[in-house]
Parts: C-alpha cells; sequence; structure tokens
C-alpha cells in the first residue's frame, strides 16, 4: 500500500522508531535459537535429499535451498553487529551462514552498509545486482530471479584472490578488512574445487542433491526476498520513511526472513536487533509511505507493473514492424 504521508507529517516524525539499542542477553538468546533451528533444517533438508525415493529427496533439495536463503538472512544481522554482544564474533558465524550461496561475509558487509549509508543518492550500490530504480520488467525480474551476473562475479573475484590481485572497486576500505575479504573468496575456492572433486570421484550426486540443486532453489527465493526493499519507493529521496517498505507479513515470513519485511524499521536503526523490530511496526503504519499488508499484495503490484512496463517496451518495435 503506498499512500500519502499524514498531515503534520514534516514536523510529527516517530517516537522511538529511531532510537538506538545495544544488544541483551536476550536478543543473543533468541539469535542463538534460530542458528540452531537453521541447522536442524539443513540436517532434516540433507537427510531426506539423500533418500533413494524422489520426491522425498526432492522434498530435502527444496528444504535445503529454502534453508539457504534464511541463512543468508541471518548473516544480514551479523552484518550489523546485532546478534551478539561481542562484536569479533558476529564474522566468526556470519562467514559460514553464507558459503552455501557463495556470499562472502566481509565484502557483502563493507557493499551492504554503503547501500545504508548512500541508499536515495546515485552513489548508493547494493550487493546484490538488481537495481531497484530501473523500471521492472517481466525480463528483468527473470534474469534477476537466478542472479547469474552475481555468480560470475563471484567466480571472477575467486580468481583474482588466489591470484593476488583482487581490490575493492567502491571505495577505500583497510588492508585488513581486503585481507578478510580475499581469504573469505580463497577459502570459497577450495569448496568449488572439493565440489569438482566430489564429481571426479564420483560423488557427483552427492554435491548435486546437497548443494548444486539446492543453489537453484536458494537463488530466486533470495531475490524474492531483496525485492520489496525499495522496489517502487521514492529511490529519490533520502527519507527512510519514503524510499523503504515494510510488510508487516505473518509470523512465518516474519521468521523465514529474518525480519527483513520490517525494512522500513531496520534502516531507521540498523544496529537494533531483529527481534525488536515488530515493536517499531506500529510508528511505521503510523509514518512511512510504502507500507504492505503481505507479500502477496506487493507481488500481485510488481506483476502488474513488469507486464505494463514490458508492453510498453515492445509497443515501438510493433509498431515499427
Amino acid at each position: 500500500m503506498t499512500r500519502p504521508m499524514p498531515a503534520g507529517s514534516v514536523t510529527a516524525r516517530p517516537g522511538r522508531l529511531f532510537l538506538r539499542a545495544r544488544v541483551s542477553r536476550r536478543d543473543e538468546a533468541v539469535f542463538v535459537l534460530k542458528l540452531l533451528l537453521a541447522v536442524v533444517l539443513v540436517a532434516g533438508g540433507a537427510l531426506l535429499a539423500l533418500r533413494s525415493n524422489l520426491l522425498v529427496a526432492a522434498t530435502g533439495v527444496v528444504l535445503l535451498g529454502a534453508t539457504y536463503t534464511h541463512l543468508l538472512e541471518l548473516q544480514h544481522q551479523c552484518l550489523h553487529h546485532s546478534a551478539f554482544r561481542r562484536p569479533g564474533v558476529h564474522r566468526a558465524v556470519g562467514v559460514p551462514l553464507g558459503l552455501a550461496l557463495l556470499v562472502s561475509y566481509s565484502h557483502y558487509r563493507v557493499r551492504h552498509l554503503q547501500h545504508h549509508r548512500y541508499l536515495g543518492t546515485p552513489r548508493d550500490s547494493e550487493f546484490f545486482g538488481f537495481d531497484t530504480r530501473r523500471p521492472i520488467t517481466v525480463g528483468g525480474l527473470c534474469r534477476g530471479l537466478f542472479d547469474l551476473g552475481r555468480m560470475a562475479a563471484v567466480l571472477h573475484s575467486i580468481i583474482r584472490c588466489v591470484r593476488g590481485n583482487w581490490t575493492y572497486d567502491m571505495g577505500q576500505i583497510s588492508h585488513r578488512l581486503s585481507r578478510d575479504i580475499r581469504n573469505e573468496y580463497r577459502f570459497m575456492g577450495l569448496l568449488v574445487l572439493a565440489a569438482g572433486g566430489g564429481f571426479a570421484l564420483g560423488l557427483g550426486g552427492l554435491v548435486l542433491r546437497l548443494w548444486l540443486l539446492p543453489l537453484l532453489i536458494g537463488l530466486p527465493l533470495h531475490f524474492l526476498v531483496e525485492l520489496p526493499e525499495h522496489l517502487l519507493c521514492d529511490s529519490d529521496s533520502t527519507d527512510v520513511l519514503r524510499n523503504t517498505r515494510s510488510i508487516r507479513g505473518t509470523w512465518f515470513s516474519t521468521w523465514y526472513t529474518n525480519g527483513n519485511n520490517l525494512h522500513v524499521e531496520h534502516h531507521a536503526a540498523m544496529t537494533v536487533p531483529i527481534n525488536r523490530l515488530p515493536e517499531r511496526h506500529e510508528d511505521v503504519r503510523r509514518f512511512a509511505v510504502h507500507v504492505e499488508r503481505g507479500y502477496p499484495t506487493f507481488y500481485r503490484r510488481v506483476f502488474r507493473e513488469a507486464r505494463r512496463n514490458s508492453r510498453i517496451r515492445r509497443a515501438p518495435d510493433a509498431g515499427r514492424g
């Protein structure tokens, strides 16, 4: 739902939406429970994926792919150091959370924090490459679903890191951060080589069921999770109440996206632990421009917009024909 700002909104601002909060012992415990549940889901998905019954195996593959996407949303919380009370723990936990979908924790972190800093300006560039400021088309959505460009970029980064000539191209970063990024890509390179070795040793079925096929599930699911954040919002505004969307959703969507549906709340105070964001949603409903009741409503709107833009783009070609 997109609506005009309420009367007096130029001066009236939400009271607690922008307040910062430190990670408490309870917040840390909530995140650890989420991690444990994710581990159980990965183990259960792997057991099902390796069964001989194809229907059961397919169920396991889908469960693994869906869980890999969920792990990336847990990694997102680690990026903001809002999961643990000790900052140093975040990278140790965050790095393995992104391996299944080949996401470097340190590279994602530096790019994502820049996204928060420059949102609404020409310098904004999110780590995942779908440009929400361009007109939506059916073809663009289909290309974004599998994000093959990012996969190619990952392989290129791995090769450059192995060679030792990788550099960060979005600004200045510290030598230590650059080293962390290179080491993470090198480790991913070892995983890719191990997967290739598995095929060479006759273990291709394991690699296929436990990683490659779930990867094909996880990539489009992650795209669908990320898509609502800023799409069809006021991309030229630096006001988080205008350039970002929140979706109330259900308890399941809030858990599965790890609070990514409450995105206005997150951008307003990005270090607030995710489990505390629902407390701030009432302020968002009152003051934010882009608020949806659920994901189906948003996706229907996007599909209508994509079809309309695709027809507009085809019209001149049809006229020339």
